[in-house]
C-alpha cells in the first residue's frame, strides 16, 4: 500500500493512474477546526438513512445530513437539500478556491464511533457528470480512507485527521473506489463533508 508522505512530499497535487489527487493535512487550524465540528454537530439535521444494499433495506452505519441546492439520489435513496448554513457556506467557498471548481451541494457523514464506516464505492452517479470533482474535508476523529485501482489493484492509504482536506479530481471515480473501514480501535466522533456538483440532468445540454 502506497505511503501517503512519500506520494505528497513535494506537492498538494499529484497525478495517480486514472485520476489526480489532492491532500493537505492543515487545511483548517485546530481552532478552526475545533470550531467548525463544534457548529455543525450542534446545527445539521443529523439523520440515520436506509439505503439498498443487495435487493434489502439496511439503515447505514453513520448519521448523514445533505445541503445544498438540487437533490441527490444513491443506492435507492434520495435526499431533497436542507438550505446552507452560515457555517458549511464558508467552508464550501473555501474549498471551492482550491478544487477551482464550483460545488453546489455536500453531503455530511457523522461518523459516532469506530463501528460506524463508509464501505467501497464510486461517487460515479450520472448527476455528478463526467469526471466529477469531490473535496472531502475532515473534523473530530482521525479515520483511515483507503482508494483502489479498480484495473491494477493499486491502493493508496491516508489518515484523514482534524482539519484535512483531500480532494479526488480527473477520471479517478470513474476507476477507483473508496471506502473508510470499521475499526476495533476506540474512536471519537468524525464529521466528513464531501463537496461536490450535482448536475440538471433535465435540462438541455
Amino acid at each position: 500500500m502506497n505511503n501517503q508522505g512519500e506520494l505528497f512530499e513535494h506537492s498538494y497535487w499529484e497525478n495517480v493512474v486514472h485520476g489526480k489527487l489532492y491532500f493537505q493535512p492543515n487545511f483548517l487550524t485546530p481552532t478552526e477546526a475545533d470550531d467548525y465540528f463544534s457548529r455543525l454537530k450542534s446545527t445539521l439535521p443529523w439523520r440515520q438513512e436506509r439505503i439498498m444494499m443487495f435487493g434489502r433495506s439496511v439503515l447505514q452505519p453513520r448519521l448523514q445530513a445533505w445541503h445544498g441546492d438540487a437533490a441527490y439520489t444513491y443506492s435507492g435513496l434520495t435526499m431533497p437539500p436542507n438550505p446552507w448554513t452560515p457555517e458549511l457556506k464558508s467552508l464550501k467557498e473555501r474549498c471551492e478556491h482550491v478544487a477551482k471548481s464550483p460545488f453546489n451541494s455536500v453531503l455530511a457523514n457523522l461518523y459516532r464511533d469506530g463501528r460506524d464506516s463508509m464501505g467501497w464505492h464510486q461517487d460515479n452517479e450520472p448527476e455528478l457528470g463526467k469526471n466529477p470533482i469531490i473535496a472531502s474535508l475532515n473534523l473530530g476523529e482521525t479515520r483511515r480512507f483507503l482508494l483502489e485501482n479498480l484495473h491494477c489493484k493499486t491502493k493508496i492509504e491516508f489518515e484523514l485527521s482534524h482539519g484535512s482536506l483531500l480532494i479526488m479530481a480527473g477520471e479517478l471515480q470513474h476507476h477507483w473506489k473508496h471506502s473508510v473501514p470499521k475499526t476495533t480501535k476506540i474512536k471519537n466522533e468524525r464529521i466528513n463533508l464531501t463537496f461536490r456538483y450535482i448536475k440538471d440532468l433535465s435540462a438541455p445540454s
